[in-house]
């Protein structure tokens, strides 16, 4: 299947038109028209080798939204014209206890990103959703329920699962009281989750230049990190926070912020923090832990979650063609929202 889509060439240059192809379909594939896909952050990490080299040419994406336009001969859960979602990964062994368990993104022997790595049958590197099409077995297709707007649902597929994903693990509900460091991509999207599930939410950052926003998609208000007096008051007011910065931070100022057996989740730095101390841990049986998406049944609660509670990320749709000016602005910038490329516009 001919396909074009933007790629990188090197970490170096700005993404541009390459013409490609998808793989034959195998027996259990599907094969999907793009209709919009999700510009996260870490496409920009990953096409910059913040993360370590990489396979170029690299075509992005992983919050991906079409229709199903071929079926393989074996495949049976979707038909042509369905509507249909992709996430961040495209494989898994599926022999594992850990895939078994619906955890397929923690495969013992490894998940298969949607894109930058090799395709577990022929070693060709997977590419991603900056493209009009895309081939995918189909234990990774999800549905989009009916009532879902598909060109506000991509950011779920990856935003809303990255957070989804702990706030069940760690059983959040009614009367539950947690925190979100950060108010952008992905904190956002915890906000208005743990909301939904009936939490008491509080934003965590370093002003309060966001507060009109935080309140407006239900947090109670923002605690300014910088400001000591409040971060004192605040101590041991929490039972779980989400911490989606991005970058090397200091975890050390918001762990006395959790109540006894009260958990800090990392979700957005992937690499080093400073240096940890241990007294708060200890003092107040705290812990830190981290958290990676969910498995594909757990998206598909998800999204039939956003879809009963009417749940969107706050998106700014761009045509393909302007993905460079949106990978500065997410470079230079604190973005509550999230940019979501409108496929069906694209041609080259």
């Amino acid at each position: 299947m001919k396909t074009v889509g933007y790629a990188a060439h090197s970490e170096n240059t700005e993404l541009a038109p390459y013409h490609f192809e998808r793989r034959e379909l195998r027996p259990n594939d599907v094969a999907i028209d793009i209709t919009y896909c999700g510009v996260c952050h870490s496409d920009l990490h990953t096409v910059n080798g913040d993360w370590g080299p990489q396979p170029y040419p690299l075509v992005p994406g992983h919050e991906i939204v079409g229709i199903v336009s071929a079926v393989g001969s074996e495949a049976s859960k979707y038909k042509v014209g369905d509507k249909v979602a992709v996430g961040c990964m495209v494989d898994s062994c599926q022999e594992c206890d850990h895939c078994h368990d619906g955890e397929e993104q923690y495969c013992r022997n490894g998940m298969t990103p949607t894109y930058g790595v090799p395709d577990r049958q022929t070693g060709d590197i997977t590419q991603g959703g900056y493209s009009k099409h895309i081939v995918v077995r189909e234990e990774f297709v999800l549905r989009i329920p009916e009532n879902l707007d598909m060109s506000r649902a991509a950011p779920i597929l990856c935003a809303g699962i990255t957070t989804y994903s702990p706030l069940r693990t760690w059983k959040v509900t009614k009367g539950s009281r947690v925190g979100v460091i950060g108010l952008g991509g992905l904190g956002h999207m915890a906000v208005k989750l743990a909301v939904a599930m009936g939490a008491e939410v509080t934003v965590i950052s370093r002003s309060n230049n966001k507060e009109t926003q935080a309140k407006e998609i239900g947090a109670k208000g923002i605690l300014v990190s910088s400001d000591q007096q409040a971060m004192l008051q605040a101590a041991s007011s929490l039972d779980l926070i989400i911490d989606t910065v991005p970058v090397k931070h200091d975890i050390n100022i918001y762990v006395p912020l959790l109540d006894l057996d009260g958990t800090l989740t990392i979700v957005g730095q992937i690499g080093p923090l400073e240096e940890p101390m241990t007294l708060p841990l200890v003092l107040g049986r705290r812990r830190v832990a981290g958290s990676l998406i969910g498995g594909i049944t757990e998206t598909q609660e998800l999204l039939e979650f956003c879809a009963e509670h009417q749940l969107y990320p706050e998106c700014e749709t761009i045509k393909m063609e302007q993905i460079n000016d949106a990978f500065k602005q997410l470079a230079t910038g604190d973005l509550a929202h999230r940019f979501v490329i409108d496929m069906t516009a694209f041609e080259a």
